[in-house]
């Protein structure tokens, strides 16, 4: 039996939900993948999926055998893109995690020049603020905001950086009026990102000193994007990324407030980093990646 065969049979019979459509995706014959999973089934000496005429179901056994299947799949896939992956053009599954709203605003507008220009390399991107997955192997390169890498395990790249501009709507502005130093905000609502530190502080700076004020609101969220809506109908003020909101200042959406200073959450960074673990360097596939948030940085995009 070749084992390798039959595991992927058996996995995208499962996920398919049935032997003909796991069949029609390995360009097989339904008898084939049946008679693949029941001498499966006969070697180890137990059932793997309950057969009715409507559907297939997992076993107990069936259970754990998917999952482990499933990464012994996957491992071999890794130790096959590692290996060509080291030839001249990025080959294989690169697999990427970046933040919501910087994935979907600036990274997504440029995927589809990426893939054309590497076609034999296969893009899974994530958008996430989690890095847990990045330790656990299952992505191969994360681009995180503001903070450097949490633990020695990852090599850090810094790629750019960014600013954070406190804002507001000219029609919040109109009925409060306009905070023109950091002790005003004390009097106004503002709107706030749910950072893991319960405190809520921003620290201005100017002229090399540092001010930090404790701001208040009844609104956070960990979204970006939701505090952004929420300053653009009149809500509150926020500090945000100047990526996220340049067009809405732009074009008078938003009001851009003491520019004078700059600003960041607590101690936070502006740093655009790119994390990924050591058996990542050299990687054609990593390289190609941390090129294109390079190139969109330097394009001011």
């Amino acid at each position: 039996m070749d084992k390798l065969l039959a595991l992927k049979m058996f996995i995208e019979t499962v996920d398919a939900r049935g032997f003909s459509a796991a069949a029609r995706k390995l360009e097989l014959a339904p008898s084939s993948v049946t008679r693949m999973i029941d001498a499966l089934e006969t070697e180890l000496g137990a059932a793997l999926l309950n057969r009715s005429t409507r559907q297939i179901t997992l076993t107990e056994a069936g259970t754990v055998y998917y999952h482990k299947a499933r990464k012994v799949l996957e491992d071999v896939a890794d130790a096959d893109a590692l290996i060509m992956d080291r030839g001249d053009e990025p080959t294989g599954q690169l697999r990427v995690c970046v933040p919501v709203e910087f994935g979907r605003r600036l990274i997504a507008p440029h995927l589809g020049r990426f893939l054309l220009r590497y076609p034999r390399l296969e893009l899974d991107i994530t958008l996430s603020d989690d890095l847990d997955d990045l330790l656990g192997g299952r992505f191969d390169v994360a681009i995180r905001l503001g903070a450097a890498a949490p633990n020695d395990e990852f090599i850090c790249r810094k790629l750019g950086d960014f600013t954070r501009w406190v804002v507001a709507s000219p029609a919040y502005l109109a009925e409060h009026g306009e905070p023109l130093t950091p002790d005003d905000l004390l009097d106004h609502c503002c709107l706030r990102f749910n950072y893991a530190n319960l405190r809520q502080v921003w620290t201005f700076n100017r002229d090399g000193q540092a001010q930090p004020i404790e701001i208040k609101g009844r609104l956070k969220s960990s979204n970006a994007d939701v505090l952004r809506e929420a300053t653009l109908s009149g809500t509150g003020i926020a500090l945000l990324a100047d990526w996220l909101v340049a067009a809405d200042v732009a074009r008078g959406a938003l009001t851009r407030l003491l520019s004078a200073y700059e600003v960041n959450p607590d101690q936070s960074r502006t740093a655009i980093n790119a994390l990924y673990l050591p058996n990542q360097r050299g990687s054609k596939r990593v390289e190609a990646f941390i090129g294109l948030i390079s190139a969109m940085l330097s394009e001011g995009t």
